[in-house]
């Protein structure tokens, strides 16, 4: 039996949220850092970083893969780190040219995407792909956690290795991307 899968389904509805969390994620760092903004401002990130597990978890789950989910889900993905890393820089947390090199990558990326869809051409998520996505979620998590909550020392700076590491896989994944349509485009321009 076919079975239709709605649009509005549980993991569409999930990865819309991250959209919203985003916005009240800027919202939240545009204010003065006190203590208690920091630590919500760091839930709601937390929040919308984990919803990118989760979302992929239901739509596998239930069978509720679609092409607006496809497109949202990396989308909602790039608009929480984009968020992240340009409202991390005027509260002196982020070195602009990492947040520049990082988000450049990601419009490269998408390009690449867009130019292989539009071919037909669909190229799943590396391995690497998706270390960088953890590593800048607990990067950024970190950077954005309050430093008097917890007795650790150096934590933002902690925080700032932990998204130079995601900047090298950044480059590297995105590197790595490019190679492979660019094989792919090879192949099929000889067959």
């Amino acid at each position: 039996m076919n079975r239709r899968v709605k649009i509005l389904n549980l993991p569409n509805l999930i990865t819309g949220s991250r959209f919203i969390l985003s916005g009240c994620l800027m919202l939240l760092l545009l204010q003065e850092q006190t203590e208690r903004i920091a630590l919500i401002a760091w839930l709601v990130f937390s929040i919308a970083a984990g919803s990118d597990w989760v979302d992929g978890y239901f739509a596998r789950k239930y069978k509720e893969i679609t092409v607006l989910g496809k497109l949202m889900d990396p989308l909602a993905d790039k608009v929480l780190v984009a968020t992240a890393l340009i409202m991390l820089i005027p509260i002196d947390r982020m070195p602009a040219w990492v947040a520049l090199i990082i988000l450049c990558r990601e419009l490269v990326v998408t390009g690449l995407r867009g130019v292989a869809s539009s071919s037909g051409i669909v190229v799943d998520a590396s391995n690497m792909g998706k270390w960088k996505s953890t590593i800048q979620y607990i990067g950024l998590g970190t950077l954005i956690f309050p430093t008097g909550v917890l007795p650790i020392p150096f934590l933002h700076q902690i925080g700032l290795a932990i998204v130079y590491v995601a900047l090298v896989l950044t480059v590297w994944s995105g590197i790595d991307y490019f190679y492979k349509l660019r094989r792919i485009f090879l192949e099929d321009e000889r067959s």
